[in-house]
C-alpha cells in the first residue's frame, strides 16, 4: 500500500500540473479536462477518506486505485451533489489542492448526457444551448398550436366543460404524442444501455435491485450520509432539497398516472373524456399538478440561494430551464382545470400541450436524464458492494 504522504505528494503534483497514472480500464482512451479533474480529486480523497461514510461515492472510490473514463462517469452519476463532503473537506478551496467534489462531478455529469446521448449531435446542441433550446422549443410548439386553432376558428370558442377533444380530437393527440413519447424512451434507453455496458456492472441480484430501488425512490443520499440533510447555502443541514425533489418526482408520476388511467378508461372501458372533477384521472392530475408547482418552485429557490461552490455554475441556466418547463406545465394544467368552462380553455390547452411536447423532446439531453443515469449508478453500486474487493488499500 502506498503511504499516505506519498499519495498526497502525488495529488500535489497533479494540482501543479504534473502527471499521474490516470488511465482508463483498457489503458487507451484519453481523459478530458473535466474527467482528469475528477480523477485528481478522487486520488486525494482516496488518501484522506474522511468522507467515506457520507455517501456511496466514497466507498465505491476506495475500490479503485486508478480512475478510467467509465469509472469517473459512474462515480459522477452516483454523486447526489449534497455538499456534505465539500463542507467537511480540509482540502477544499482556498486550499492549494482545491478539492470541490460536487462541482467536479457536476461537470462530468453534463458530459455524460452528451457522450451517451442518442443521437449524439442533439446532445452536443443541447449541451451548448440547453436553456435556449428548451424554451424555444416550448414557445415554438405552443405558438404553432395556437396558430392552428386560430386558423380553424376555435381559439376562443366556448365548449363543454373539459371537452379537450373538442379542441384537439383524440386521434390527433395520439398522433402528436405517441412518436414524441416513443422517441424520448428510445433515446434515453439507448444512452443508458451504453452507459451500463461501459461501467460493466455484472449480474443484478434481486437484493441489489431492491436496494437500488429503495435508495432511488427514497433519495437516501440527499440526507448527507447522516440523515440530517444537505448543505445548500451554508454549513447548516437541511432536508428541503430532498422534500422538493420528492414533490417534483411524485408529482410527475401522479400526472403520468392520470394520463395512464384516462387511457385505460378510453380504450378498455369506452369511458371518454371529459371526466368529472371527482374522477380518478382528474384527482390524480390535480394532486400531481400541485406537486409539480411546489417541487420546482422550491428547487428554483434553492438553486438561486445555493453556495457558489456547489455544482457547476455554467449549468444553472440549463437546470433552471428544466425547472421552468415543469413549472409552466403544472401551472397551465391547473389553469386548465380551473378554467375548463371558459373561452380561455382552448388557448390554455394549446400552450400546455406545446410545453409538454417540448419537455419530452428534450428529456434525453437535459436535467431529467440525471435521474435515469443516477438510478443506473445506484444499481451498479448495489451490485458492486456485494462483491469482494480486489484491493487492500487502507488495510494493515
Amino acid at each position: 500500500m502506498q503511504p499516505l504522504d506519498a499519495l498526497l505528494r502525488e495529488a500535489r503534483e497533479l494540482t501543479d500540473g504534473g502527471t499521474a497514472p490516470l488511465r482508463t480500464a483498457d489503458g487507451t482512451a484519453a481523459l478530458d479536462a473535466a474527467e482528469t479533474e475528477v480523477g485528481r480529486q478522487m486520488q486525494i480523497c482516496n488518501a484522506c477518506r474522511y468522507c467515506e461514510g457520507f455517501c456511496a461515492v466514497f466507498p465505491a472510490m476506495t475500490r479503485r486505485l486508478e480512475f478510467g473514463k467509465a469509472d469517473i462517469h459512474y462515480l459522477a452519476n452516483l454523486c447526489h451533489s449534497c455538499g456534505a463532503c465539500l463542507h467537511a473537506c480540509q482540502y477544499a478551496p482556498p486550499h492549494e489542492f482545491a478539492v470541490d467534489v460536487p462541482r467536479a462531478m457536476a461537470q462530468v455529469r453534463l458530459q455524460t448526457y452528451h457522450d451517451y446521448a442518442w443521437p449524439r449531435a442533439l446532445g452536443a446542441l443541447y449541451r451548448r444551448n440547453g436553456l435556449a433550446l428548451a424554451l424555444a422549443t416550448a414557445a415554438g410548439l405552443a405558438l404553432f398550436l395556437l396558430l392552428a386553432l386560430a386558423l380553424v376558428g376555435t381559439l376562443r370558442q366556448r365548449l363543454a366543460p373539459g371537452d379537450f377533444y373538442g379542441v384537439f380530437p383524440h386521434a390527433l393527440m395520439v398522433w402528436m404524442y405517441t412518436p414524441i413519447f416513443v422517441y424520448a424512451i428510445v433515446a434515453l434507453g439507448l444512452g443508458v444501455r451504453r452507459f451500463w455496458r461501459d461501467v460493466s456492472p455484472g449480474a443484478a441480484t434481486p437484493a441489489a435491485v431492491a436496494e437500488a430501488t429503495r435508495d432511488a425512490l427514497g433519495l437516501r443520499y440527499l440526507g448527507g450520509g447522516h440523515g440530517a440533510g444537505c448543505n445548500d447555502a451554508d454549513d447548516r443541514y437541511t432536508l428541503w432539497r430532498r422534500r422538493f425533489h420528492h414533490a417534483t418526482f411524485y408529482g410527475f408520476m401522479l400526472c403520468f398516472a392520470a394520463t395512464s388511467v384516462a387511457t385505460i378508461y378510453h380504450y378498455a372501458f369506452g369511458w371518454h373524456a371529459p371526466y368529472a372533477l371527482t374522477s380518478l384521472p382528474v384527482l390524480l392530475g390535480t394532486a400531481g399538478g400541485i406537486g409539480l408547482v411546489i417541487g420546482p418552485a422550491g428547487l428554483l429557490w434553492l438553486n438561486l440561494h445555493r453556495d457558489p461552490l456547489h455544482g457547476d455554475p455554467a449549468q444553472r441556466p440549463m437546470d433552471r430551464g428544466f425547472i421552468a418547463l415543469l413549472f409552466i406545465i403544472s401551472l397551465t394544467g391547473l389553469a386548465l382545470l380551473a378554467l375548463r368552462d371558459s373561452a380561455a380553455m382552448p388557448s390554455l390547452l394549446a400552450v400546455h400541450l406545446g410545453v409538454v411536447m417540448a419537455l419530452f423532446l428534450t428529456l434525453p439531453y437535459g436535467k431529467f436524464a440525471h435521474g435515469i443515469y443516477r438510478c443506473a449508478a445506484l444499481l451498479k453500486w448495489a451490485i458492486e458492494k456485494r462483491r469482494p474487493s480486489n484491493l487492500t488499500l487502507g488495510s494493515d
